[in-house]
């Protein structure tokens, strides 16, 4: 055997527990004989929302759901099964209402998933579930944005659920993301790339930055989920209004309530966009007929160079009608958009067999799914590939220039508030964890995250997301090192350590920056004290001094990940 069938799955499957009676057999009904078609001997399926958006009242309906599915005939011969799911809602800090369900035909000898805790491979011959709090459970990483990446919005369930797998020879990462909203079409609309698009990309690049340096083995990885891309609705309304009368609809008493429409010359309202509506006067016309809809799909852009996705033939997932009869039908409360996908690295792509057909497409396009039709990719992937690595080295000992993978990584500008303890100390990785400087650790155990600028996740209610920093406001989160301070500690760097990412010629050349901005700031404020100026002057002064501490800060934090 060359190669092996997979099916992997993305399913928000937040609707059907909302209407378990009839939305739960339609939903399986679908999914079972989409299994029974396709044939393939390993099926991954990733949900979100699980237990639905009313998870108090209705993730007792989750065991059913599970239960439905592992009895089917269509999944008899699957005997090894690995069931995870994320359901201990009294656990704000954790819950992600996310899934995992891993099926293995009987004909597959040679399976086995990575034990996070003990750093090596178990062999999986049995099924067994778990359920409820999971947060001990060895063999899967999870991992919820915490509160301090949105800290004036309500508590959002975002996050990853990670498993490793070793295939008939084969090693690859399975990942099961959700990511944020866009809380209002009138805030999406005015810009793009909007605030919860650059949001979105945030996340993406912090979870994907935190798989490649989390001293595991950089394997190749499927990210499957709802990754909430929206289209460039400036872009898509700009094409469905040209010629069109503009008016909005302003309502004093709530803002919320703020409407803006779109008439012809014979003042027919063609389309109306509100927070939650996007209503065209012909709708299941206009996007049914999606082809012109494509070019406004530009999320999956900015990872171009880390991920890559076969060609979309199908029609955006989100958001379909969640009543039975139409189920065929989007609501007019989005603007349609591809927010479920299967992306997966330049590395898996080396381990698919490309002689053999995929399939990536929609599940359920005339069934009622519920308001995210789940969307579905089946390979085939190579035997006894091993471990086919993004990179040919060990961590941080690469030149940018000559390394792909790392270039991108090493391209990433992250807002840096400060530093958390990047590697996750829950865990016991098989690898020397990356050194970084003490000064710069924010004393917040065991996040294993970069503190960003703050998200707005799908729960708040609205709020607008926070405006960027005054640079002369003094932030107590930010550390207290002077220009003077940050200069000397890079210079000791680099007299001790060797730096394979950063030059020494372009180290020089920032020094030398960071050197005169220093001297002026210290001219400045001594010509400022002298002649006792007004307060802008000393403002000026000030933002000159903030960016050489800012310059300096970067270069130390780059130096210390590297060093």
């Amino acid at each position: 055997m060359n190669s092996v069938s997979i099916l992997l799955v993305t399913a928000n499957v937040g609707s059907i527990f909302e209407e378990p009676n009839e939305m739960l057999k339609l939903w399986t009904e679908e999914f079972l004989s989409k299994i029974a078609n396709l044939d393939s001997k390993f099926i991954a399926l990733h949900c979100q929302e699980v237990g639905g958006k009313n998870y108090e009242n209705s993730m007792k309906h989750v065991k059913r759901f599970v239960d439905h599915l592992c009895s089917s005939s269509e999944l008899q011969q699957f005997n090894k099964v690995r069931i995870y799911l994320d359901e201990d809602y009294t656990s704000v800090e954790n819950f992600t209402a996310l899934g995992n369900l891993y099926f293995i035909h009987n004909s597959i000898k040679e399976v086995l998933i990575w034990d996070f805790k003990k750093a090596e491979f178990i062999a999986v011959e049995d099924t067994q579930t778990f359920s409820g709090n999971i947060e001990a459970v060895d063999t899967i990483e999870k991992a919820k944005f915490p509160q301090h990446f949105f800290p004036e919005c309500k508590w959002s369930r975002k996050g990853f659920m990670r498993t490793r797998w070793l295939l008939c020879g084969t090693v690859f990462d399975l990942v099961n993301l959700h990511l944020f909203h866009d809380a209002s079409n009138l805030v999406s609309m005015s810009s793009y790339p909007s605030v919860y698009c650059r949001n979105r990309q945030r996340a993406l690049e912090h979870t994907l930055y935190r798989f490649h340096n989390d001293g595991l083995e950089n394997v190749p990885y499927f990210v499957f989920g709802d990754f909430n891309f929206r289209t460039d609705n400036e872009g898509v309304i700009k094409q469905l209004t040209s010629g069109l009368t503009k008016t909005r609809v302003q309502n004093i008493k709530n803002n919320d309530q703020t409407k803006i429409h779109y008439n012809s010359e014979d003042d027919d309202l063609i389309l109306t966009v509100g927070k939650k509506e996007f209503n065209h006067s012909d709708h299941a016309r206009v996007f049914l007929n999606y082809d012109w809809l494509k070019k406004f799909d530009k999320e999956s852009e900015a990872f171009a160079n880390i991920l890559t996705e076969y060609p979309i033939t199908f029609a955006p997932s989100y958001p379909f009608e969640e009543t039975i009869a139409k189920g065929a039908n989007y609501m007019p409360t989005r603007c349609p958009a591809w927010c479920d996908r299967v992306l997966f690295s330049h590395s898996a792509q080396k381990i698919i067999d490309e002689m053999q057909s995929h399939d990536y497409d929609l599940l359920g396009l005339n069934t009622c799914m519920g308001d995210h039709k789940p969307v579905f990719l089946r390979v085939s992937l190579r035997t006894y590939a091993g471990i086919v690595k993004c990179c040919d080295h060990a961590l941080f000992v690469c030149l940018p220039d000559t390394c792909r993978c790392c270039r991108n990584f090493a391209s990433y500008t992250i807002n840096v508030v400060d530093m958390s303890d990047y590697i996750n100390s829950n865990v016991n990785r098989s690898s020397t964890d990356v050194s970084i400087d003490s000064s710069l650790l924010h004393d917040r155990a065991n996040k294993g995250m970069l503190t960003l600028e703050p998200y707005t996740p799908e729960s708040s209610n609205s709020r607008t997301p926070l405006p960027e920093e005054d640079e002369t406001r003094e932030d107590s989160r930010r550390s207290s090192l002077l220009a003077t301070e940050l200069k000397s500690k890079l210079e000791n760097i680099i007299s001790t350590k060797e730096f394979p990412l950063i030059s020494r010629a372009y180290v020089d050349d920032e020094l030398r920056q960071l050197s005169g901005m220093v001297e002026a700031s210290s001219r400045r404020s001594s010509e400022e004290s002298k002649s006792n100026c007004s307060k802008a002057q000393l403002k000026s002064s000030d933002r000159i001094s903030n960016r050489g501490k800012k310059k300096g800060r970067r270069m130390y934090l780059k130096c210390c990940s590297v060093a």
